[in-house]
């Protein structure tokens, strides 16, 4: 009522309101675009907030096959490829490397809404790409085509993405591009380069395989340096001195417990024999001499690997060809080369003492 306010009308709002705390504002913004969505009538199924979703960010060259466009953005410049993005909007880009994937990481969105519909613990893909925004409806165009779910865009128009990846609070990035996965890597965000096979197999439409290196990938770099520099005598005796100490983390460490959480949403409702997500490890270690400390970490970490496999040395491309993953993430260079030539979708991780020795030889 009037009058019943007593003071000089200079009082200092509380703390909290004049220091402004910018998740407290987040949460409110969000709120305020939920409620006015909230009265949108619509059968599409919302991203889920940041916080909640597992965040999968894919370059435009990742999802699908730009290669005959790249050629003309380095033989004509930036104009002429617009112009040739603008003319050719209405013709269906093919699918990139990472294409697949994504579909499958949309199979398994589309099993936990059926399982969870309240739940915002899911994939989110977002496109973030480089391009300028005069391309966006050729990609607009070819990911409705193809029915995938994709509602948020990126554009940096040649900006380089990591900031906007770290606002997206990015779970896995994916791009063609080893500059920037380089640099998103040493930002601290999960990374990768995508390579196309080089022949086409059939993928699993009912499953997301994903497989993993280890050491470099899943775990740090810490025993590769080991074997770099003192040898495989060494590296076996210094492996078997600390079975018992967990590996530190790697940069694929997070993704691979961001699969695993959703997993155990699966065993929670009895689905576990008809999960839609499966994991590999797929480690030239050799199982006897260096392989407990590996699953006695994984133990520690309480992650579960769905097959492990201990190759002893023995290339990676016949073992991966026989489990056809949608991804298959590895640090060096020879075993993505090994895994293409089979037909597998390979994800080079920059990352640890692998990337010393492969730039200088």
């Amino acid at each position: 009522a009037p009058g019943a306010m007593s003071g000089s009308g200079s009082e200092e709002p509380p703390p909290a309101q004049a220091a402004g705390d910018p998740q407290q504002e987040a949460e409110q913004d969000w709120a305020a675009a939920k409620a006015f969505y909230d009265n949108v009538v619509t059968q599409r199924v919302r991203p889920p907030k940041p916080q909640n979703a597992i965040t999968v960010a894919v370059s435009s060259r990742a999802l699908f096959n730009l290669v005959e466009e790249r050629k003309i953005y380095e033989e004509h410049g930036l104009e002429k490829y617009v112009e040739y993005q603008q003319n050719n909007e209405n013709v269906i880009l093919k699918p990139g490397p990472a294409f697949y994937f994504v579909k499958a990481l949309e199979h398994v969105n589309a099993r936990l809404l059926e399982l969870y519909p309240d739940d915002e613990e899911r994939f989110d893909i977002v496109l973030m790409t480089n391009n300028h925004a005069q391309v966006g409806v050729r990609l607009i165009n070819s990911i409705n085509h193809y029915g995938l779910t994709i509602e948020r865009f990126c554009m940096t128009g040649g900006e380089s993405p990591v900031g906007y990846l770290t606002a997206y609070l990015t779970n896995l990035y994916l791009s063609a591009d080893c500059d920037k996965v380089q640099e998103a890597i040493e930002a601290g965000i999960a990374s990768a380069t995508m390579f196309t096979a080089n022949k086409d197999v059939v993928y699993s439409d009912t499953q997301l395989r994903v497989a993993f290196d280890g050491d470099a990938v899943i775990f740090s770099d810490e025993s590769e340096q080991i074997f770099k520099e003192q040898g495989l005598d060494r590296f076996f005796e210094h492996e078997q001195l600390n079975e018992n100490k967990p590996l530190a983390q790697g940069p694929l460490k997070g993704f691979l417990e961001d699969l695993g959480k959703l997993q155990k949403k699966f065993y929670a409702r009895n689905e576990r024999l008809n999960c839609p997500i499966r994991t590999y490890l797929v480690t030239a270690r050799s199982a006897a001499s260096s392989g407990a400390r590996v699953l006695k970490t994984l133990r520690s970490w309480g992650l579960e690997i769905d097959e492990a496999l201990f190759l002893a040395g023995a290339p990676k491309g016949p073992i991966l060809a026989k489990i056809r993953p949608h991804i298959f993430f590895d640090d060096q260079m020879y075993h993505i080369e090994g895994a293409q030539k089979l037909g597998t979708t390979a994800a080079h991780v920059p990352y640890g003492i692998a990337q010393k020795y492969s730039k200088s030889t």
